[in-house]
């Protein structure tokens, strides 16, 4: 496993990947600050609160407009996680599923703590973003994978009757590891969704869906995306309701004009592989951005993480100059997502530049501790 060679990134193809990795992460983001104010309600009460035709702009949501959930932040500690674990190969200890664990029991921390504790070097510069503290509804699953040192495995996952869609919803970042082969980016999401979802069709959602980023971020159209997505899936034990899954949403795309009925079919119990399932029709369907993350959001089902599946494909389709402007002007946490998005790329891209043979930057290593 790892990262894709300084020499093979021209300056265009730099560019482009920066493009697809803020849009991934601020898609995401955008995508799920729209579904927080309807998340829970019902479609009817969505029209109650907001007109016939739902919820179309970014709402109020823990006591502000553009504020997002636990989602959010566990995907950027995704990244955190990811870009520590390209630093720490220097030392010989390269074990990507413990560092993308060191990296979520960080966020954890900050479930429980007040707020960032500067004398712990070796949490970097991401722990100590205070706006990241604010504690917005984790899952039980989430507290509970992450209440202790222990890791979860697919040997022996963590919750392992768990099937929502949260382990899916961080997993977007590992599709943008574009120097990897699919097959190892689908293991390595995988492997860290069991870390709190234990049933198979969380963590091959999961892993599924980082498949379909890594095929968008690589410039492929999101039907071959998915079609690659289901190959892999295919050799994996257990695949059959993710598969499934996937079919029917492709399926959806021919069956006329988009509908909140649609939407909520597809998601069905609101486990992983539905909620896969809508935000690939979503994405599929959606006339643009605004337009695709609307469907997302408004209908009966768990509306910020179907949002938020949603937008980061969207934004690994399109990059971030697709998105909605006024929606990302008014983002909780758009500087802390460009940050660490130019850091990812940078790191993907310029990595031995940063820390390699021929001499590490202190800065970076500051931002991104070995320890």
């Amino acid at each position: 496993m790892g990262a894709t060679a300084g020499a093979v990134w021209g300056r265009v193809e730099q560019q482009d990947f920066r493009s697809r990795v803020r849009g991934t992460l601020l898609g995401g983001a955008v995508g799920d600050a729209l579904g927080v104010p309807v998340d829970g309600l019902g479609l009817e009460e969505i029209r109650e609160e907001y007109g016939a035709e739902g919820l179309v702009d970014l709402g109020f949501g823990h006591g502000r407009r553009g504020a997002v959930s636990h989602l959010t932040q566990l995907t950027l500690f995704t990244v955190d996680g990811l870009i520590r674990a390209q630093v720490r190969r220097d030392t010989g200890a390269w074990h990507p599923p413990t560092d993308l664990h060191r990296a979520y029991l960080r966020w954890a921390a900050t479930q429980r703590d007040w707020g960032p504790d500067f004398r712990r070097k070796e949490d970097g510069w991401l722990a100590r973003e205070e706006w990241l503290y604010a504690r917005r509804e984790p899952t039980r699953s989430l507290l509970i994978g992450f209440g202790d040192e222990a890791m979860g495995t697919l040997e022996t996952p963590k919750n392992p009757a768990e099937a929502g869609p949260e382990a899916t919803a961080r997993s977007a970042p590992f599709g943008l590891l574009v120097g990897w082969e699919p097959q190892l980016v689908v293991q390595l999401a995988v492997e860290c969704a069991a870390q709190t979802h234990g049933h198979p069709v969380a963590y091959l959602s999961a892993g599924a869906y980082a498949a379909i980023v890594h095929a968008l971020a690589l410039g492929e159209s999101l039907d071959t995306a998915v079609q690659r997505a289901l190959a892999l899936l295919s050799a994996r034990s257990g695949h059959q309701p993710v598969s499934d899954a996937l079919q029917h949403a492709l399926g959806a795309v021919r069956q006329g004009m988009p509908t909140p009925a649609r939407v909520e079919e597809l998601l069905a119990e609101g486990t992983a592989e539905g909620l896969l399932a809508a935000a690939v029709y979503c994405a599929l369907v959606g006339e643009d951005v605004r337009h695709g993350l609307r469907l997302a959001v408004n209908h009966d089902g768990p509306s910020a993480a179907a949002g938020a599946l949603t937008g980061a494909l969207l934004g690994a389709l399109h990059g971030e100059t697709a998105l909605p402007p006024g929606w990302i002007a008014e983002l909780e946490g758009r500087p802390t997502l460009l940050e660490l998005a130019d850091d990812f790329a940078m790191e993907m891209t310029q990595g031995p530049a940063l820390h390699g043979p021929a001499g590490s930057s202190p800065g970076w290593l500051a931002r991104y501790p070995r320890a």
